[in-house]
């Protein structure tokens, strides 16, 4: 089964090859279709984002489609930065910046009080215009300093309680299976491992 992946990030891709590896799933990422352009996320929500991209992209390939949209939602903050998570901090902020904005706005709040979770929502959109969806959370919290090389975005200050560690220092296999991400292309691969008929 052929997918495309709607990101041009290799490296992402390769995380989900690497997920997906015992599915008879060839996944294909963007950079394969260079005349698509960057799709304009103004969902109100992850699956509306990850629908919007998985739509119009399928529609331009003809071919079935998986897009994902994910981010990290504060509780005090009233759910910031949730959708706008990768642009928290301005439309070309870094991680850096994002994290820098976020820590300056629970400067005064107790690490107790910084409870935090990080969602992503998957669509998986056919060419006749069926899609299904999957998503999953990871609760956690926000911490001060950053901790680990691993990851990237808010991963070095998001503190999984369980295991006492920063999503940025969890070996790869562990956060796979822990994460957000990681659950929900569980879900997906399930799905597609049961033999649906797409």
């Amino acid at each position: 089964m052929k997918i495309v992946f709607a990101t041009r990030n290799e490296g992402k891709v390769r995380e989900i090859r690497e997920m997906l590896r015992f599915s008879d799933v060839e996944l294909i990422s963007l950079n394969e279709f260079d005349a698509i352009p960057d799709i304009v996320e103004d969902g109100q929500t992850y699956l509306e984002n990850a629908l919007k991209k998985a739509k119009i992209i399928s529609e331009m390939t003809g071919e079935t489609v998986l897009a994902d949209d994910s981010g990290l939602s504060v509780d005090i903050l009233n759910g910031e930065p949730g959708v706008y998570s990768a642009r928290y901090a301005g439309e070309k902020a870094t991680d850096e910046d994002n994290i820098t904005k976020l820590l300056e706005k629970l400067k005064n709040i107790p690490e107790h009080k910084r409870k935090a979770s990080f969602f992503c929502a998957l669509v998986l959109y056919d060419p006749d215009g069926q899609y299904c969806s999957f998503e999953a959370g990871w609760a956690g919290r926000i911490i001060d300093e950053g901790r680990g090389k691993n990851g990237f975005g808010y991963d070095p200050i998001f503190l999984c309680p369980g295991l006492n560690k920063t999503a940025a220092e969890l070996p790869p296999d562990i956060k796979n299976t822990v994460s957000h991400r990681g659950q929900a292309f569980a879900k997906l691969k399930a799905y597609l491992d049961r033999g649906c008929n797409r």
